[in-house]
């Protein structure tokens, strides 16, 4: 039963990124950028849709190359999961209820500085305790018409300096933002 029910979650994982143009040159940038953080922040959704998926993604020898290699990333990389309803997460996961500055700023400082925000309510959050000073959007050449907004409604202003920009082969562009130096 195992075995359909991860066969499962691995189809439902595709659907909700289907949208992702994620080739190889992307997937090797993603690896080089994420490797050396020292932890990954996910909200419950995010993490949900990572875990049905990376802990045994590089047994499939169709996800052979960079997928694999981000399997092994994910799966060692120490995880935060933000979340009022989950009580336990596997693979390298602690479950914590909400964002707490002070508890962030030690979860940096304990695991050595960068760490990586995955998930748009949680990076809105982060956002407007004012943890965050990069920004990394990836934009794919798709119209989905609909969504989550990447920002919430907020009355803060948040200044950006563009530090750089890519053009994937596939067309996806990055556009990397930093917080100016105060």
């Amino acid at each position: 039963m195992a075995g359909v029910h991860r066969r499962r979650d691995r189809r439902q994982h595709r659907r909700r990124s289907d949208w992702h143009l994620v080739d190889d040159e992307v997937h090797h940038h993603f690896n080089a950028l994420l490797a050396p953080m020292g932890a990954f922040l996910d909200g419950r959704v995010t993490y949900e849709m990572m875990a049905d998926y990376w802990p045994t993604a590089d047994e499939d020898p169709a996800n052979a190359g960079p997928m694999a290699e981000f399997a092994r990333i994910w799966r060692d990389m120490p995880k935060y999961v933000f979340s009022r309803t989950l009580d336990r997460a596997d693979w390298n996961t602690t479950v914590l209820r909400e964002v707490v500055p002070d508890d962030i700023r030690n979860l940096v400082e304990l695991h050595g500085g960068d760490v990586a925000v995955g998930g748009a309510e949680l990076a809105a959050s982060f956002l407007e305790h004012d943890l965050i000073d990069e920004i990394r959007l990836y934009v794919h050449p798709v119209v989905l018409g609909r969504g989550r907004p990447l920002f919430r409604p907020s009355d803060r202003r948040h200044d950006l300096r563009l530090a750089r920009t890519r053009t994937f082969g596939n067309g996806v562009a990055l556009l990397h933002y930093v917080r100016p130096t105060r």
